[in-house]
């Protein structure tokens, strides 16, 4: 009854485990196929760097408006409230003197009141005169004067801008327009340096894959070797010397296999990353270097070693004219500017706090601005000397650019063109390695050979192989960093 219990315990256990084992299974991410167009796509849409330079094209962009914004008329509404600590005297020397003015006046009511009224005292005596003399600013020759203003002072409305003749400004926007083109063309530079890397990543994974497939080649052959000696060996035939070193043979090549799957893993790693892919997902790369062989004269036939198109070229000559039409601002800013500014406001003055007792009084204004600019100590025009060197320095730095892109794709065509003539002697040199290998394995099997020239004969197999792929590698790699010179954005 124990062992029945026991057995039925294993058995859900194991049902349970395996469970466990289907649903990882079913879980795993499928590896996803990759072929060149593929890599690219998913790099141009996933790579940190390419998001980086469109975003800064549509800063750029954004800028831009920015700048044109000024243009347009500014309007913005305003409020002040300013409190009188001490208030402003006014002096009136000379306007008018009080006492000449009003002394007829004066005199006039104080006889009428005097003849009209019993016991009413006249003169610098009488009440009426007290009274307006108390009650009058000072004479026009006083030193004392006459404080106006209130506490409170109250302002609110609305006030305009706009410039309406302003050349400096129309020429900064012209360079606000450049600085989207250069930004542009630095994102064109980002994908073609991204497609340059992402070309090359992928070539090296092909590379990592055949040499792999090479070495584990050679090292099934040696396998197969030694068990063809070590059957021999047990029959008597060979001496224990050959299945010692047909054993030896078999466990050199096991480091080269395990390095060579290093490094298939190394650059798998290296071409998701470039791709901006999760470096837990599988990749399968299809293919292999030798089905770009047929293409490859073509291709070398077909180079068009024109610039026109190489981003470091154009994005110079986009700062150059930047440069120039920095010149032109200068200039412009020896022209006149007229702007429009104008104002719409309610103002209040008031001793107390009591808001709804204030009253508002409107008032409004509209000017016209000129300015004419008539010296600065000579700045502008040293600032248009200043760029215009700088202008003649950017044409020769331009020739040198020239001068050394040409020297890099001359590089690159003389690189491919040796790379082309190795593919053509490592691919005779495959050919007659293979043959060797088999006429000295047949010669060995028939004791005419010793298993020194079958070892020697695989070696010189893998040596070949391994050269014809690195040819073709280097073949694909030249053809890409000319590419990228050339500013060719695609795999042709």
């Amino acid at each position: 009854m124990m062992k029945f219990k026991l057995g039925k315990k294993l058995i859900i256990a194991s049902i349970a485990i395996l469970t466990s084992l289907i649903t990882m299974a079913q879980n795993r991410q499928a590896p996803l196929e990759i072929t060149l167009e593929r890599a690219i796509e998913i790099a141009l849409n996933e790579n940190p760097s390419v998001k980086i330079a469109d975003m800064e094209v549509q800063k750029k962009k954004y800028a831009k408006k920015s700048s044109q914004s000024a243009l347009y008329p500014q309007i913005d509404a305003v409020g002040q409230y300013s409190r009188t600590l001490k208030k402003q005297v006014m002096y009136m020397d000379g306007a008018f003197n009080m006492e000449e003015t009003f002394a007829p006046i004066i005199s006039g009511v104080d006889n009428t009141f005097a003849d009209h009224i019993q016991g009413y005292v006249s003169g610098d005596k009488g009440e009426l005169y007290q009274n307006i003399a108390k009650n009058s600013p000072p004479p026009a020759d006083s030193n004392e004067g006459i404080a106006i203003g209130r506490d409170n002072n109250w302002s609110g409305g609305f006030q305009l801008n706009w410039p309406v003749v302003v050349p400096s400004l129309w020429k900064n926007l012209e360079i606000s327009s450049l600085d989207v083109e250069l930004a542009v063309e630095s994102a064109r530079s980002s994908k073609i340096n991204m497609i340059n890397s992402i070309r090359k990543a992928y070539y090296g994974v092909l590379l990592a894959k055949d040499a792999l497939h090479v070495f584990q080649q050679s090292y099934d052959n040696a396998i197969l070797s030694y068990n063809n000696v070590n059957d021999k060996y047990e029959q008597g035939i060979v001496s224990e010397f050959d299945l010692i070193r047909a054993d030896v043979n078999a466990k050199n090549i096991k480091p080269n296999l395990i390095q060579s799957q290093n490094a298939y893993n190394i650059a798998s790693l290296s071409l998701k990353a470039l791709m901006g892919i999760d470096i837990d997902q599988e990749i399968s790369v299809d293919g292999s270097l030798l089905d770009y062989e047929e293409s490859l004269y073509n291709e070398i036939l077909s180079v068009d070693t024109s610039l026109m198109y190489n981003s470091d070229l154009k994005k110079f000559d986009i700062q150059k004219e930047q440069m120039q039409k920095s010149v032109e601002l200068y200039k412009a800013q020896y022209y006149p500017t007229i702007s429009i500014s104008g104002n719409y406001m309610y103002m209040s003055m008031n001793n107390n706090f009591k808001f709804g007792d204030y009253r508002w009084n409107p008032t409004s204004s509209v000017n016209l601005n000129i300015s004419i600019p008539i010296f600065d100590g000579l700045k502008k025009q040293n600032e248009i000397r200043q760029t215009k060197i700088s202008l003649e320095q950017m044409h020769w730095q331009r020739e040198d650019i020239v001068r050394n892109l040409k020297l890099a794709v001359n590089n690159n065509i003389n690189n491919m063109t040796n790379y082309v003539e190795q593919i053509i002697s490592t691919k005779d040199v495959i050919a007659q390695a293979q043959k060797g290998y088999e006429i000295s394995q047949k010669l060995y099997d028939t004791g005419m050979g010793t298993l020194l020239d079958l070892n020697n004969a695989q070696l010189g197999l893998t040596q070949a192989s391994l050269a014809f792929n690195q040819a073709i590698y280097n073949f694909l790699a030249a053809k890409a960093d000319l590419d990228k010179t050339l500013g060719i954005e695609i795999n042709k």
